[in-house]
């Protein structure tokens, strides 16, 4: 819904974005603002504060195709972009501010100024945009364009930008974070369990408060999900790295795989496993409503840095016993086909 701060803010200057700019370089830009200027970082710097709150007004505008085609409609006459045909003061080609001083209306000769609507006081800006795209004037019927010169009601509260940072045994297991806010104060969020990084959550009523009778805006929160060092994800399956030797990938062994609960898992390695071979530990992945992935564990052959006298007789005895075999040799045929 169109408001003064519209002709008085440049939403693009403030999120530094240039006014063709697509969604996704707003989104972008939005969530690197938010998260350099979130009060949690800057404790007790009130310019961080205004700039996080400003930031915010922004991206709810311009990430609303609707409200951004208005705001520029709005932006574009305010800064000369549109002229208009105005009775009264002003005649034909008055600008901007004539259609004001039109809409306030010319009494008598001297063009003195009467104030817009019933009872005096400031020009609601939505009825001079009503009349302005087609509405009727004052004690005309309603009409309008886009909404403009409609009875006014209640306003619904606006919906609210936030991003956080979890880890991410949290976002596979779900946790609950609080978030503060110069608008909101603090507010305690539960994250699901299996969220994703960068997955957008919105949480109903939780925005700002509308008018009185009005449905509360919605908090719309980004979550981004840190690294693990073990542990990576592919979908709704977990993802490792498991070091085995030698020994266990060439003869075959029973060995034990890390889980993300901190607990561990035996698995098979079949006698000449190679390097890369994919173990699938049924049901030990992420668990979103009633279906749970699997745990992908990748075997990578550990190659021994350092040698026993007995180790590497024993290894240059199995040279020895391979007979010259080339394992690059269907390499080179494949390669020349």
């Amino acid at each position: 819904m169109a408001s003064q701060d519209w002709f008085e803010k440049d939403f693009y200057a403030i999120l530094g974005v240039p006014q063709d700019a697509d969604a996704a370089t707003i989104k972008k830009t939005y969530r690197r603002l938010a998260r350099t200027m979130h009060p949690d970082h800057n404790v007790g710097d009130s310019a961080a504060e205004d700039r996080f709150k400003e930031i915010g007004e922004a991206y709810a505008v311009l990430s609303d195709p609707e409200q951004r085609r208005e705001y520029d409609a709005i932006r574009a006459m305010s800064h000369g972009g549109a002229r208009f045909t105005a009775g009264g003061p002003g005649g034909p080609g008055a600008g901007f501010e004539d259609i004001f001083s039109a809409f306030g209306g010319a009494g008598g000769p001297g063009g003195q100024r009467v104030p817009f609507g019933a009872g005096g006081g400031q020009p609601n800006l939505e009825d001079i945009l009503g009349q302005m795209f087609g509405g009727a004037g004052p004690g005309g019927a309603p009409g309008g364009f886009g909404g403009y010169g409609a009875p006014a009601g209640p306003r619904p509260g606006v919906d609210v930008q936030a991003s956080t940072s979890i880890g991410f045994r949290d976002a596979v297991e779900g946790s609950t974070v609080t978030l503060s806010s110069p608008d909101l104060g603090r507010i305690n969020v539960r994250i699901p369990a299996g969220v994703k990084d960068g997955q957008r959550i919105r949480l109903r009523g939780k925005g700002r408060r509308g008018d009185p009778g009005a449905q509360a805006g919605d908090l719309i929160l980004t979550v981004s999900v840190d690294k693990h060092p073990v542990f990576g994800r592919e979908g709704d399956n977990l993802t490792l790295d498991l070091p085995v030797t030698f020994a266990e990938a060439a003869l075959g062994a029973t060995v034990a795989v890390p889980t993300l609960d901190g607990g561990s898992v035996k698995v098979k390695v079949a006698p000449g496993t190679p390097s890369g071979r994919v173990l699938r530990l049924k049901g030990r992945g992420v668990k979103r409503g009633t279906t749970t992935g699997d745990l992908l564990a990748r075997v990578q052959v550990v190659v021994p840095q350092r040698l026993t006298d007995e180790a590497r007789e024993a290894i240059e005895a199995m040279a020895a016993a391979e007979d010259g075999r080339d394992p690059r040799a269907d390499l080179f045929q494949r390669a020349r086909t």
